[in-house]
């Protein structure tokens, strides 16, 4: 199922992959000319936070968690970033520390893009400075509605906008009809939603039991997204 024109899922997700389309050839060019690619494996860090960024990274496959660690080491994870998006410029624009930790979901493919590159190309073109632009007030947006949610919402309703977004990021060819696998530890999961790993645990088992979704170990199937948007209660 489609959830165009019933949920607003442009205010959870970034889109940052809309940087780079549509982006004149010549300026995309002078923005890869010396890119490295690289294979991480489920779980490497792709950066640390505190530490100075060399570039920024492209994901060209794959999906990434962007965390914080609370003063116990408890980690908290403000975005998943999915295959497209830009990550690290943040910390480039500001000249400052990385503001947060990012490290790979699954098993990813990531081009790295040195800092003379990335700031060269900003210089010359003038669409990716609008494009820019407009993401980094897009993501603005979207972090406001979920310091909100974490202010106004219960567990069982942060867990089911969540779902919500995330099994967007799992769609591959999705066709109506096919059901959409969300491949993430309950741990990952928890930290998403904000809570102890034993609420997730038990709130996708009622979920469960109302028929809204299945399990196959870690996997979680969505079959009623509709439900899910229900008791996601946004307005």
């Amino acid at each position: 199922m489609s959830i165009k024109g019933i949920f607003p899922i442009d205010k959870w997700d970034f889109e940052t992959d809309s940087i780079l389309t549509d982006l004149p050839a010549e300026d995309l060019a002078l923005l890869m000319a010396n890119k490295t690619e690289r294979n991480y494996k489920k779980g490497e860090i792709i950066f640390w936070e505190g530490t100075y960024p060399a570039g920024i990274f492209f994901i060209l496959n794959g999906k990434v968690k962007k965390y914080k660690l609370d003063k116990d080491g408890r980690e908290q994870i403000i975005y998943v970033a999915n295959t497209g998006e830009l990550l690290g410029y943040h910390a480039l624009l500001a000249e400052d520390r990385y503001p947060d930790s990012a490290a790979v979901l699954e098993e990813s493919k990531i081009a790295f893009i040195p800092k003379t590159d990335f700031l060269h190309s900003l210089q010359h073109s003038v669409v990716l400075n609008r494009k820019l632009l407009k993401t980094l007030s897009h993501e603005f947006a979207v972090l406001a509605n979920s310091l909100s949610l974490f202010a106004r919402k219960s567990v069982r309703e942060r867990l089911a906008l969540q779902l919500i977004v995330i099994r967007e990021k799992y769609k591959t060819n999705f066709q109506a009809g096919m059901p959409v696998e969300i491949n993430m530890s309950r741990e990952d999961l928890a930290s998403l939603v904000g809570t102890a790993r034993e609420n997730v645990v038990r709130v996708l088992t009622e979920f469960k039991q109302d028929g809204i979704l299945e399990t196959k170990g870690r996997k979680i199937i969505v079959h009623e997204v509709s439900r899910l948007i229900e008791i996601a209660n946004y307005k």
